[in-house]
C-alpha cells in the first residue's frame, strides 16, 4: 500500500467514524434489543495470502454455533429482520472503519477471503492478495448482485460452495486483477463514490482500460 493512499484511508475513516457514530449506535442499540447478544460478527480473514486479521460486521444472523462458508440460500432462514435491512443497505459494514483504521484492509481492493478459499486456490489468491483488501471494490460493485442472484436458490451448504466456487471466485478474481492493473487514487475515489451513487459505472471505465492497455 503506498502512503498516499494509507493517507486517503486515514482521512476517510476518520472523518465517516465521526460522521457516522451515531448511525453505528443507534444500529448497535436496535441489535441489542431486538436480537440480543452477540452485537458484532467477527470473523477470520485474509489480507495476504499468509497473514490473517479479524473482521468485524454487525450480526446480521441468528447464532447457531460454529458457522463456514459463504452465505448462499442455505442461511437464508438465518437472516435477522434487522440483519436484512443493515444487508441492503451495507451499515452492517460500519465497524470495518476499524479494520481500516488499524490497517487491516483499505476503503478500495478485493474484499477479504476466507482462509480456507486461499488455501484451496493459492494460484488465484497469490495475484489478488497482492492488493490490499478492501472495504470496497470493482468486484464489490460489479458482481455482487449478480453473486446474491446466483447463490440465493443453493438449498444446502455443499450447493452453495460448489457454486461459489466454480462461478464466483473466477469472475471477482478476474475483476480484482482488473483494479490492481489500474489502481491509483483517482480510482479509487471513484470506487468509492460508486458505492454510494450507483449511477457512476467504474466497472466499464476499468473494462475499457484493462482491454485497451498495451
Amino acid at each position: 500500500m503506498t502512503p498516499a493512499k494509507r493517507c486517503l484511508d486515514l482521512l476517510a475513516a476518520i472523518f465517516l467514524a465521526v460522521l457516522l457514530l451515531p448511525v453505528g449506535l443507534v444500529v448497535a442499540t436496535i441489535i441489542l434489543l431486538r436480537e440480543g447478544r452477540p452485537v458484532f460478527h467477527a470473523s477470520e480473514r485474509m489480507k495476504t495470502p499468509t497473514q490473517a486479521f479479524t473482521l468485524i460486521k454487525f450480526r446480521t444472523m441468528r447464532v447457531v454455533g460454529k458457522d463456514s462458508g459463504v452465505s448462499g440460500g442455505d442461511k437464508a432462514d438465518r437472516i435477522t429482520h434487522t440483519g436484512r435491512f443493515l444487508r441492503r443497505t451495507r451499515l452492517d459494514e460500519l465497524p470495518q472503519l476499524w479494520n481500516v483504521l488499524r490497517g487491516d484492509i483499505s476503503f478500495v481492493g478485493p474484499r477479504p477471503p476466507l482462509r480456507r478459499y486461499v488455501e484451496q486456490f493459492p494460484g488465484i489468491y497469490g495475484k489478488v492478495l497482492q492488493s490490499r483488501p478492501g472495504i470496497t471494490g470493482l468486484a464489490t460493485l460489479c458482481f455482487h448482485r449478480t453473486e446474491e442472484r446466483l447463490l440465493a436458490p443453493c438449498a444446502t451448504g455443499t450447493e452453495t460452495e460448489t457454486v461459489y466456487i466454480r462461478r464466483c471466485i473466477p469472475r471477482k478474481a478476474q475483476l480484482d486483477l482488473i483494479y490492481a492493473r489500474n489502481r491509483n487514487l483517482c480510482f479509487d475515489i471513484r470506487l468509492m463514490i460508486g458505492t454510494v451513487v450507483r449511477g457512476i459505472s467504474p466497472c466499464r471505465c476499468a473494462t475499457f482500460r484493462s482491454n485497451g492497455r498495451k
